[in-house]
């Protein structure tokens, strides 16, 4: 479990660097780029074996009610994840499309995934993007939305989405977590 944790802390850490040490980072410069997406690679790894490693209590699982919400939940987390917020006519005033799209990818794993590692993984990233948003509302008060978008491109979106649920869910049942109940 220490694994996971470290893994999480380590991702949320990597990601709010920018923003709690803004001259550290700076002073970085492009070369600092690289050394994030090294500490959020290791830190990835870490939550995968962490996550595999693993034990706890177990409290709830799958049931055919919350798959369905999931795969729901998830259909909107791959949108809100896609360009197509931004350069649509639906969501385009919405600040964090993408960590919202994060957020609801958490709380879809956690509806089907009732133990203690998967609180630790699914409810620490869900805690961290929580966090990033304030914190990214408070560093960079001063946000314009883009310009409206059509609604062609939220609907080819959406379309993308749904194909990247599919593909996502195949690979899911591959590797033997049946996404589609």
């Amino acid at each position: 479990m220490t694994l996971l944790i470290l893994g999480v802390l380590l991702w949320a850490g990597a990601h709010m660097f920018k923003r709690i040490a803004p001259d550290a980072r700076a002073r970085m410069g492009d070369p600092g780029k690289g050394a994030i997406a090294v500490v959020l690679v290791v830190s990835i790894l870490m939550m995968i074996f962490g996550y595999r490693m693993a034990e706890g209590a177990f409290f709830w699982g799958r049931h055919p009610a919350t798959v369905g919400i999931n795969n729901l939940l998830m259909l909107a987390a791959l949108y809100f994840v896609s360009p197509g917020p931004k350069k649509g006519a639906i969501f385009y005033r919405m600040r964090h499309p993408m960590l919202t799209g994060f957020l609801l990818w958490t709380i879809a794993h956690l509806l089907v995934n009732g133990d203690v590692p998967s609180f630790v993984l699914f409810g620490g990233l869900g805690i961290w993007a929580i966090a990033e948003m304030i914190v990214i509302n408070r560093t960079e008060p001063g946000w314009t939305p883009p310009a409206r978008g059509s609604f062609g491109k939220d609907a080819m979106f959406a379309a993308i989405a749904l194909l990247l649920l599919l593909v996502i869910g195949w690979v899911h049942t591959w590797l033997g977590y049946p996404a589609f109940g």
